[in-house]
């Protein structure tokens, strides 16, 4: 069965992670991406580490899964007219070049809708454009400590920190092919596309200020902000006696389960910790509690008594043992395959299952400017402009 998304196509002039995200989720459910990449290549080729090959990072490949490599120079004299070409034929055109650069290459979006009304122009910035940061170069670190994401850390143990991936990059790519869903849904009653602007800074806020905002959310305030059972140093992965565990207890009776499982059952009857309230208003007794209460069992038998007393528990995994992950390995999570130039890989499939159907598996990453051929002859380019094109350096191709 074909994506829900099966008989789109859209151009990608997106770059690094955010837009990648988006594109990919978008391939995932089965419309046809062509990633237009600069001479010089999307910086994550390089950015993301080692790889067998030149350009063809890791990090690259797990992000740029089911998409087709147009190496096309925008700065060339005869670029507009190509791309303009190929922006006839799709649906959807994804960006994370800052406005201003959108505008001297004539990929924004006024421009753009003056020739295609039915296109869907998702820019995904920074800042907004209509703030005092709009235009400011932005990566996710920055995002993340403009945004308030650092200084939750700084708020929970004393230090600013980054979360160790790139949050800001996910969260905002997800929310990008979210808005282009509903603005395809729009287009289907009315027929003309629309422009998107994802502001990164915005979004993370957003999730910073419902998280943490809490007794500030009232005028005047009824306490300091933040989520104490978030903040907590404590809220972490509990030590066991050969490893760590991950348990999560809010209800009443998966906290009077946790009692009991510990060998606490006189906490259950603990004013503190009898009632959510309670345990909200004591959550640093309540998590001091918990930090030590794990290390004299191991994680296995942990796993077995939580599951007698219906406490929501799992095993801990580290970046490694994911790949081994049985309930990951069932699902269709992560496979192996051999990639047709960088040899033996792990791929990582789509997570989310529609009844409906779903796209085939994608195909591997591509090397720069792979496909680049193909698609100009789909865009109704002739060969000996194909190859015009190759000879001035327009067209950017790998050997």
């Amino acid at each position: 069965m074909p994506g829900p998304l099966d008989g789109l196509r859209v151009l990608d002039l997106s770059s690094v992670v955010v837009g990648p995200v988006c594109t990919g989720v978008l391939a995932e459910q089965g419309a046809e991406v062509i990633k237009l990449e600069s001479p010089e290549g999307d910086l994550l080729r390089k950015l993301g580490g080692k790889g067998r090959s030149p350009g063809m990072a890791g990090k690259f490949l797990n992000f740029n899964r089911g998409k087709r490599s147009l190496c096309l120079d925008l700065k060339h004299p005869r670029a507009k007219a190509v791309l303009a070409r190929i922006a006839a034929r799709c649906d959807i055109l994804v960006t994370n070049i800052r406005p201003d650069a959108q505008k001297r290459l004539g990929v924004d979006a006024a421009t753009m809708a003056e020739t295609l009304p039915r296109l869907i122009h998702c820019s995904i910035v920074g800042f907004g454009t209509t703030g005092p940061y709009a235009g400011k170069p932005a990566y996710d670190t920055v995002i993340q400590g403009v945004s308030g994401v650092a200084g939750c850390f700084e708020a929970s143990t004393g230090e600013p920190r980054y979360v160790p991936m790139l949050i800001a990059d996910h969260v905002c790519g997800l929310i990008a092919a979210q808005q282009i869903g509903f603005a395809l849904y729009r287009r289907e009653k009315t027929g003309r596309g629309e422009s998107l602007e994802i502001p990164m800074f915005e979004n993370m806020a957003a999730f910073v200020l419902q998280e943490h905002l809490g007794p500030m959310s009232f005028r005047p305030a009824l306490g300091p902000p933040g989520d104490q059972r978030v903040l907590s140093p404590e809220a972490r992965p509990l030590k066991t006696a050969d490893g760590f565990i991950a348990v999560s207890a809010n209800t009443d009776a998966q906290a009077h389960g946790f009692f009991r499982a510990i060998g606490r059952p006189e906490l259950v009857e603990d004013p503190r910790f009898s009632r959510v309230a309670a345990r909200t208003q004591h959550t640093k007794d309540y998590f001091a509690i918990r930090a030590t209460a794990l290390v004299g069992r191991p994680t296995a038998e942990w796993l077995e008594i939580f599951g007698q007393h219906d406490v929501p528990a799992m095993p801990y995994n580290t970046i490694e043992s994911l790949l081994t992950d049985p309930h990951l390995l069932a699902t269709g999570l992560v496979r192996e395959e051999e990639h047709p130039t960088e040899g033996p890989t792990f791929a990582i499939a789509a997570p989310n299952r529609l009844s409906g159907g779903m796209a085939p598996a994608l195909p591997a990453a591509q090397r720069l400017g792979a496909n680049g051929r193909d698609v100009l002859a789909e865009a109704g380019l002739d060969p000996d402009e194909i190859e015009e094109l190759a000879r001035t350096g327009a067209l950017g191709e790998t050997t």
